[in-house]
């Protein structure tokens, strides 16, 4: 027996993908082959295969116990629309090419649409200290039952309006509030829109003075979590030349929203002072600076050296008194 376990009739949008899972049951175990045939009156049942389609099919399949697969389509065009056939048989002479397999192929179907992705204008205004995110479908392709306002994993906002415009407003400067938003129309499928917040690199230093001991490594940190990501990331001491990755004893290691400087061996002389990170991206640059403060070893030690001097004194005193007191003691 064979079987698509995907729901037997999807929805998607241009631009989309889809992905079926197949799987078949037999004694011996089944080969599942993948097939499609289009909407068009004249088109016939023709085999997928992986890499099929400008390499946009994609299939993966298990035989173990029993047979898996899967088709993964991407980038969808209306063409794609049409009936995606699973087909399971476990004959060995399945794929004869003269004899007739004794056992038909086992066929599950599953209908794929394709509509055309419409058109979203989305827009960021600024006005009295406020930012309004708007997005208006042109040409919705479905009836819209809502829709709602989302950054990465939160809901900022929902409703249930059928209109195809949307707005969003957000309290403050594009510096604080930088990044992705999503407008989500609800339909069937459900349609985004994206509203970028961009801005030039907000950095901030992880901390504005750190402290080392001569000898050790230390590590200085600055971090931009604004919209868009860096692009490039540049250290400098005491507004010199640009610090050179590998360069002495430095060790720069940057990421999109974060750069480390790590200076090897710290000395207090050389090293001492002031550190620039300076970031760029497409809209501007932005930087912050470290101040970077060496102690000597020997520095911890003090402390302790203090409190054993005062020991020191302390008994001393005790000491003394206790030599001149003994003789009054005696002549008593």
């Amino acid at each position: 027996a064979g079987f698509i376990k995907s729901p037997l009739s999807q929805k998607r949008l241009t631009q989309d993908s889809v992905e079926l899972y197949c799987e078949a049951i037999g004694n011996p175990i089944p080969e599942i082959q993948w097939w499609f045939e289009g909407n068009d009156p004249n088109e016939t049942y023709a085999q997928l295969w992986d890499g099929a389609w400008q390499d946009r099919v994609k299939i993966n399949a298990t035989y173990n116990l029993h047979s898996t697969s899967t088709i993964y389509i991407a980038n969808l065009s209306v063409d794609d629309s049409g009936m995606y056939e699973c087909r399971a048989s476990s004959d060995p002479d399945r794929n004869h090419l003269s004899k007739s397999p004794k056992v038909k192929w086992i066929r599950s179907q599953a209908n794929v649409f394709v509509i055309e992705r419409p058109n979203i204008i989305a827009l960021v205004n600024v006005a009295s200290g406020k930012l309004i995110l708007s997005c208006n479908m042109t040409a919705p392709h479905a009836s819209i039952e809502g829709h709602k306002w989302v950054r990465g994993d939160k809901i900022l906002q929902a409703d249930t309006e059928p209109t195809a415009f949307t707005s969003y407003v957000i309290e403050g400067k594009m510096e604080e509030h930088s990044g992705v938003y999503d407008c989500v129309y609800k339909t069937s499928p459900e349609v985004k829109g994206q509203v970028n917040i961009s801005v030039a690199p907000q950095v901030v230093a992880y901390k504005k003075s750190e402290h080392g001991n001569e000898g050790d490594t230390g590590v200085l940190t600055c971090k931009s979590p604004s919209f868009p990501p860096v692009a490039a990331w540049t250290w400098y001491k005491n507004d010199r030349e640009p610090i050179i990755n590998g360069s002495g004893r430095y060790i720069i290691k940057s990421s999109s929203n974060k750069t480390e400087l790590r200076i090897l061996k710290l000395n207090i002389e050389e090293d001492t002072g002031d550190y620039h990170c300076n970031a760029t991206n497409a809209f501007g640059f932005g930087g912050a600076v470290v101040n970077l403060r060496v102690r000597s070893r020997l520095a911890a030690l003090w402390p302790f050296l203090g409190i054993v001097a005062e020991v020191l004194v302390l008994v001393t005193i005790i000491f003394i008194y206790e030599k001149r007191r003994k003789p009054d003691e005696v002549l008593d």
